[in-house]
């Protein structure tokens, strides 16, 4: 099987070496691609949100599967251009993929499926959101209707503070605050059958003790020995299988990678937040305890064939993954600086370039991680955090706490 992956970032990254190491799969393509996807596959040159472009490379190349990592490509439509060239793509259809681009259209799936979720308001006029603030109270939560690479959301006792993220994304979803410990669990579908991943966490702030602004994830780990007994059981019953089932109702079935973001309140597991692909950085972790060959699964759930794949397989233990982020990440980050001790197993690329003299160089915020797997979670921290103290980069920074109070037992669940 030859299969074509699409994006360049460390959740691609993990898919490639996830990908090349099945035996089922010959060849891996990635566009674009980074330096460290560039070790176990060829690269190639792409504009991945221009469905017709991507969709004449698969031709072009010969491939029998297209893995679609990002979300805008999937809310471009890339994946039904893929499939009309009869081409076999994971990730939904644009229709589909709207659980990801629109919060307000992922809120009225839930309602109409049944899915316990926070309570919320589309805002637009500046008074509706103030009124919506007000009704819930802090900490307040606003969430940029549309796509924001995973920093369109705001949790803040401020109230001016929320009124200005509002301001500034125009379409706004305001939802309560739900209290309790995040979850992402991400779930392999053909739009009928339903396979669920091993749970993982990760920080989105910035600092240390989830200090500072929402980044695009600061660093994961998995599996997570303090969930409740039966929780994947419990969500796939009362939120998976009722939303695939609203949405096939819909018209638009859902195929790909749902991703459920979950908060374990005192009431019970709510969904925060429905993606369309991987989320980066838990893919790293997930993936990195995966025995069984991601290829073969990521095509029985692009072909409708699900159902017929064997029981996943997972190995011993527990993986960390830690992010080293560029200077003023989540901001404006600097890039072009020489990075060091980024050529070793483990470590994950996502935002490097490397000049034609072999230079690896930063381009991004999110620059580099350090994945480690070990027999205990304490033992692939260690050993995470061993990769990213070998990376030189100038300026970089990353979170020091990643998986800590996981380790050291400080994880309660509410009520």
């Amino acid at each position: 099987m030859r299969v074509l992956l699409l994006g360049g970032g460390g959740r691609e990254h993990a898919l490639a070496l996830g990908l090349a190491g099945d035996p089922s799969v010959e060849a891996v393509i990635a566009a674009p691609g980074n330096p460290g996807i560039a070790g176990v596959a060829e690269l190639r040159e792409v504009n991945p949100v221009d469905p017709d472009a991507v969709a004449a490379l698969a031709v072009e190349i010969g491939v029998d599967l297209v893995v679609i990592g990002p979300e805008a490509p999937l809310v471009a439509g890339v994946a039904d251009a893929v499939r009309a060239k009869g081409i076999a793509a994971f990730g939904p259809s644009a229709e589909a993929a709207r659980l990801e681009g629109s919060k307000t259209f992922a809120k009225d799936v839930m309602t109409a499926a049944g899915v316990p979720t926070a309570r919320a308001y589309t805002c637009v006029e500046p008074a509706a959101t103030a009124a919506a603030l007000d009704e819930f109270g802090a900490p307040y939560v606003v969430k940029n209707d549309g796509l924001a690479a995973g920093k369109g959301v705001v949790v803040t006792d401020d109230r001016a503070a929320a009124l200005r993220h509002a301001e500034d994304c125009g379409r706004v979803v305001v939802e309560e605050y739900l209290a309790g410990p995040e979850v992402s669990l991400f779930v392999v579908t053909d739009g009928e059958a339903a396979v669920p991943l091993l749970p993982a966490q990760d920080f989105k702030r910035v600092g240390d003790g989830d200090a500072g602004p929402n980044t695009g994830g600061m660093g994961a780990y998995a599996p997570l020995p303090w969930t409740p007994p039966g929780l994947v059981d419990e969500v796939m019953r009362d939120v998976v299988h009722p939303t695939l089932a609203e949405m096939r109702r819909r018209g638009t079935p859902f195929a790909g990678l749902l991703y459920v973001g979950l908060a374990i309140t005192a009431a019970g597991p709510r969904v925060i937040e429905f993606n369309a692909r991987f989320g980066d950085p838990e893919t790293q972790v997930v993936l990195a305890l995966l025995e069984t060959p991601l290829g073969g699964l990521l095509h029985a759930a692009a072909t409708g064939t699900l159902a017929d794949h064997p029981p996943l397989r997972w190995r011993d233990g527990a993986a960390v993954t830690v992010v080293v982020a560029a200077g003023n990440y989540p901001g404006t980050p600097r890039t072009g600086d020489v990075i060091t001790g980024a050529d070793r197993p483990g470590v994950i690329h996502a935002g490097t370039r490397r000049d034609a003299d072999g230079t690896l160089r930063s381009a991004g915020g999110r620059v580099l991680c350090g994945t480690a797997t070990g027999p205990t979670l304490a033992a692939a921290r260690d050993a995470a955090y061993a990769l990213v103290g070998g990376i030189g980069l100038d300026g970089s920074h990353h979170r020091g706490d990643i998986a800590a109070a996981a380790v050291e037992g400080r994880i309660t669940l509410p009520g």
